[in-house]
């Protein structure tokens, strides 16, 4: 372990993965509305959950998101895409890595970017919309959550919108308790 890295328990993977599934399920309704019968999403949301309850973490979580982002790469439009890789998101959180990169902000926060994106999108491009999103996200993180970020660097700017979406975010609750 290089000094910058550091350790997360099963607990605090939990933690981080229930806030990451909480985000993700609010967004399956748009990925099934364009892809009916297409459960993959869902699938991963459901690992997630498993995790989150108690349930050791498997191949389980692993392949239900990569399916997961499957679906997100053959989905039809942007907010389908947006859902689906949220819902990819929130599996994967069962494996998130305790080093000290900042790509890793994105596996906690960008599938409540991508809810912002998608509330933003659908309110005819209104980034207010945006703005209460992430505010309500920001509601719901935990103490715990915002310590386990705060052990990552911030996350980047980034080039695309959503990007910007997951630092607006990330610098919000890295600057309140």
């Amino acid at each position: 372990m290089t000094p910058a890295d550091f350790d997360l328990s099963p607990d605090e993977l939990r933690v981080v993965a229930g806030y990451v599934a909480t985000a993700a399920e609010a967004l399956l309704p748009f990925y099934a509305g364009v892809h009916p019968g297409d459960t993959r999403p869902h699938d991963a949301v459901a690992a997630a959950w498993l995790f989150v309850g108690g349930a050791p973490r498997t191949a389980l979580q692993r392949t239900a998101s990569m399916e997961a982002h499957r679906a997100a790469a053959g989905a039809s439009d942007e907010v389908a895409r947006l859902a689906a890789q949220a819902a990819g998101d929130a599996a994967s959180a069962a494996y998130l890595h305790p080093i000290a990169k900042a790509h890793q902000v994105g596996h906690i926060l960008r599938a409540d970017a991508n809810a912002a994106r998608i509330a933003e999108i659908t309110a005819a491009g209104d980034p207010a919309a945006a703005d209460a999103t992430i505010g309500r996200a920001a509601q719901r993180a935990t103490p715990e959550l915002r310590q386990i970020l705060r052990r990552y660097p911030p996350a980047p700017p980034g080039r695309t919108r959503t990007a910007a979406l997951l630092a607006t975010l990330d610098g919000v609750l890295r600057t309140t308790p």
